[in-house]
């Protein structure tokens, strides 16, 4: 048997470009995070940590299942 391994991706791209081009820094202002940080989410480089993730979602007003989707696959 394999180990089980997934990805998170995320639609923060596209949610910021749909809530007035919002940019990296404001979003990162409004969730208390670094842009750099921001960035590195954006660009899966690094997986958020719940509380982080959930006022990701809270700023855009969606569930959090809009803005990150885990998809499990085999590695």
């Amino acid at each position: 048997m394999g180990k089980r391994g997934g990805t998170l991706a995320n639609t923060i791209r596209t949610l910021r470009f749909e809530h007035g081009e919002m940019t990296q820094q404001d979003l990162a202002d409004r969730v208390g995070v670094t842009r750099q940080t921001i960035n590195a989410i954006e660009g899966n480089k690094y997986s958020p940590s719940l509380e982080v993730a959930f006022r990701i979602a809270r700023v855009f007003d969606v569930p959090l299942e809009q803005v990150f989707q885990y998809e499990e696959g085999d590695w």
